[in-house]
């Protein structure tokens, strides 16, 4: 039987929007939600409204930082400047930085291309990296897009746009497993596959 509560349907319908919740967990999150205590949602809600409010895109490699604040990683001088390495999204950044494995400074694509899903270059943050690769200053992009069919498209386009620059272009070393992604890799492997990069 269709249970029709035109209110929870509501509801479910706006946690579909959240990429990483599985339809087969949609609804215990919504009961999550609608168990807790008055004072306990008004938190939550007052979190996500603060932390939205708080938090912009950083100008210079697109990964969050405080509105307030210097970005966590370009404004830090103990960072080697020189080599970039280049991210589909937050989450993966932050599975590199995990490792304790790199002293770069990053790129936040924010995505991969997916003409399907109607994702095109104009949607990324491509043109913001080439700007800042043309700026000078680079000696090494480190392509870390997912080993997705997206992935793949997304750093052969990258290596295609910056072509005429004298820089060096490193991947990931293929320890990470073909349609896996960054945010699901145990430390030792993204590690190994960072360590062990190699030319493009």
């Amino acid at each position: 039987m269709d249970i029709k509560l035109p209110s929870l349907q509501a509801l479910v319908r706006t946690i579909q929007q959240v990429p990483a919740i599985s339809p087969r967990h949609i609804h215990k999150v919504a009961h999550f939600f609608l168990t807790m205590n008055t004072l306990e949602r008004e938190q939550f809600c007052q979190t996500i409204m603060t932390s939205c409010k708080n938090l912009e895109e950083c100008v210079t490699c697109c990964s969050w930082k405080e509105v307030s604040g210097t970005c966590l990683f370009c404004d830090d001088p103990k960072r080697d400047k020189t080599i970039i390495c280049i991210v589909e999204t937050w989450h993966d950044l932050c599975s590199i930085e995990r490792t304790n494995s790199f002293n770069g400074v990053y790129h936040v694509l924010g995505g991969s291309l997916n003409p399907l899903e109607g994702i095109s270059p104009e949607d990324l943050t491509l043109m913001t990296l080439k700007q800042r690769v043309l700026a000078g200053g680079c000696k090494e992009l480190i392509l870390a897009m997912n080993q997705t069919p997206e992935g793949e498209a997304t750093t052969a386009f990258i290596a295609h746009m910056l072509k005429e620059c004298s820089l060096n272009m490193t991947c990931l070393a293929r320890g990470l497993p073909v349609g896996g992604s960054l945010e699901f890799m145990d430390k030792l492997t993204v590690h190994k596959a960072l360590t062990e990069r190699r030319a493009f």
